[in-house]
């Protein structure tokens, strides 16, 4: 599928957020802004189609998104939201709002572990011959 622009109401949305930071997004942000982790960019609150997830890593395809309290009644929507994503081609991995606060390092080391590549089962990369593709 190919990617979506964001729209012009989701653009308009994320720049609000960006200056709506919740404590634990400024918290993470601090820790992925300005290629810290990995060398990897992250962006905050960008717009992916009608959607806007919390931190997204354009290159590597993974999005960050933290849950608070509200999440709880809104797993249908969060599915919804993580559907669109995927079918983008992003990961996403989610954290609750709690974790970034308490548990920071481990948030780290997992975001770190979702953004280093698993290398193919049989030790080679695909190749498109061979695959049919």
């Amino acid at each position: 599928m190919p990617p979506k622009r964001a729209t012009p109401k989701a653009y308009e949305r994320a720049r609000a957020l960006r200056k709506a930071l919740t404590p634990a997004e400024r918290k993470l942000w601090a820790r992925l802004r300005n290629r810290q982790l990995n060398g990897v960019r992250f962006r905050r609150q960008h717009a992916i189609g009608e959607y806007i997830p919390d931190f997204v890593a354009i290159k590597p395809k993974l999005i960050v998104e933290l849950d608070g309290s509200q999440h709880l009644e809104q797993t249908e929507y969060d599915e919804e939201r993580t559907q669109h994503f995927e079918l983008q081609g992003y990961r996403v991995i989610r954290f609750w709002n709690n974790d970034v606060e308490k548990k920071m390092e481990s948030v780290i080391l997992a975001i770190i572990h979702a953004l280093t590549p698993t290398p193919p089962i049989n030790g080679r990369p695909p190749n498109s011959e061979e695959h049919g593709i």
